[in-house]
């Protein structure tokens, strides 16, 4: 059953031929053969996921069932869940049971889609590898010495390893793309606000998006259709109509004019990696698309942007760990001030540490002008080029990644070669533009991403695209040899 895409399961659920409760335990049977290798769930909850599993079956026979209605979903441990521990792989909220649900685990509830556990990542989702994560790092199901990418990188396992239909993850600088591209899935970042943060433990509030993360670009519509819409609780959330993101689906990509930004193709990309992305917008100039070169001139500029504003925001929005209202309590305090030292020191792990700092050093008196006001206008110089670009393309694609998944342990003392594994998914982030990922190929048995990026409120052109692309390759439909 877990070979099937989301709409097999939908017509075999509608049609009677097999029941929620039955994919539900399906899964449940998986997880308890496969994750202890891979480490990719914090928490797994068997009896709610049969429960709502239950009530979906009900649901169905009622003839109320939607497309969706059945088909268990995995949350990034980052999303509120009612009732349901959620730690942001933190040992700061390793106790903390959420008394309410996130916005969009809210709507993936309503169209009764059972909740299989809550996925690994990296803490507080600061990482690119899912190393960090106070539970052990996640490894990757298509070789168990690299890692899956990060934050998301246990909801790409879990996909990957067929350890759940879909998942829901988050991408602040590529956190969803990234993993998808690493474990050879798909994942999708929408446009900033297009689906609410909600219930998300905010990171960096100006980059946070919530995204689906499955095998295709088919299913990815299909669970973006249910997760994305207005929010009134989040004040960033776009007050705009929800598109049909599968309406799209099946459309020519004859004249579609594809970017190609030959500042993604210099120093830096591994060879390999750049041979299997070529070939791939090669397959989608055979679909009828053009290519032209575009320019992104600032390129080089969006991490050391991005790693001082979203430090600057984390350093804010952690501050409410204290170990008074929120989060880890160290014992015995001598006073206030011992209790804040010794809460956050003992709660948070080595890397949110560093950007708490940075990010504290940026706001304080004297360096705001010379860091942050500087970061916000290289910010703004990174959005115009993309501005630009779009002036003559409709869409742009490169790399994900500049390389393969790494080895486990092998940046985890070089924090500048970590950041620089999401040198083309940042910009995005900057921007706020919606960005998509779509396994592309393999180099030593290591999965690589066709990354496709869009003007503001386009996931459906990207996701046709992607899915035209996916009715010619088989990419996506591969799986790890030992998970089959």
């Amino acid at each position: 059953m877990h070979n099937l895409t989301i709409k097999q399961m939908s017509e075999k659920l509608h049609a009677g031929e097999i029941t929620s409760v039955q994919l539900t335990q399906h899964y449940l049977d998986r997880i308890s053969q496969y994750d202890a290798e891979l480490n990719a769930y914090v928490t797994v909850t068997p009896e709610l996921a049969i429960a709502m599993a239950k009530e979906a079956d009900e649901m169905l026979a009622a003839g109320k069932g939607e497309l969706l209605t059945g088909i268990p979903v995995a949350h990034k441990d980052i999303f509120c869940t009612d009732g349901v521990k959620t730690s942001c792989s933190s040992k700061m909220l390793d106790n903390f049971i959420a008394p309410y649900d996130a916005h969009v685990v809210t709507q993936l509830k309503k169209v009764g889609m059972p909740i299989l556990g809550k996925t690994n990542m990296d803490e507080f989702a600061m990482g690119s590898s899912s190393e960090s994560s106070y539970y052990g790092p996640t490894k990757n199901p298509w070789d168990l010495n690299a890692v899956p990418g990060g934050s998301s990188g246990g909801a790409a396992a879990v996909i990957a390893a067929g350890l759940a239909p879909m998942a829901t993850g988050t991408d602040t600088g590529g956190s969803i793309r990234q993993p998808a591209s690493f474990c050879g899935i798909t994942g999708i970042k929408p446009t900033y606000g297009s689906v609410s943060r909600f219930g998300i433990v905010a990171y960096a509030s100006s980059f946070d998006q919530a995204g689906p993360m499955t095998r295709s670009a088919e299913d990815a519509a299909w669970m973006l259709n249910a997760m994305a819409g207005f929010d009134e609780r989040d004040s960033t959330s776009l007050e705009r109509e929800t598109p049909d993101y599968a309406a799209e689906l099946g459309q020519s990509l004859k004249g579609l004019k594809v970017g190609v930004p030959a500042e993604y193709f210099e120093d830096g990309l591994d060879p390999d990696v750049e041979i299997v992305v070529v070939n791939a917008i090669a397959e989608i100039e055979k679909l009828g698309a053009e290519i032209v070169e575009v320019h992104l001139p600032n390129k080089d500029l969006a991490v050391p942007s991005y790693y001082v504003l979203a430090p600057a925001e984390a350093s804010s929005n952690l501050s409410r760990f204290d170990g008074v209202r929120f989060g880890h309590r160290c014992e015995n305090p001598k006073d206030l001030e011992d209790l804040y030292k010794r809460s956050r020191s003992e709660g948070f792990g080595a890397e949110v540490k560093r950007r708490i700092m940075v990010g504290a050093y940026a706001l304080s008196a004297g360096f705001y002008d010379a860091y942050y006001l500087k970061a916000q206008k290289l910010r703004r110089m990174v959005r115009d080029d993309f501005t630009k670009a779009f002036e003559s393309c409709d869409v742009i694609m490169g790399p994900v990644a500049p390389s393969t998944a790494f080895n486990i342990g092998e940046k985890s003392d070089d924090q500048v070669s970590m950041y620089l594994s999401d040198l083309y998914t940042i910009p995005v982030n900057l921007a706020g533009l919606p960005g998509l990922s779509v396994p592309a190929g393999f180099v030593n048995n290591r999965p690589v991403g066709l990354h496709i990026v869009g003007p503001y409120f386009s996931e459906a052109k990207l996701l046709n695209i992607g899915h035209q692309y996916q009715q010619v390759t088989d990419w996506h439909k591969q799986m790890p040899e030992q998970y089959q």
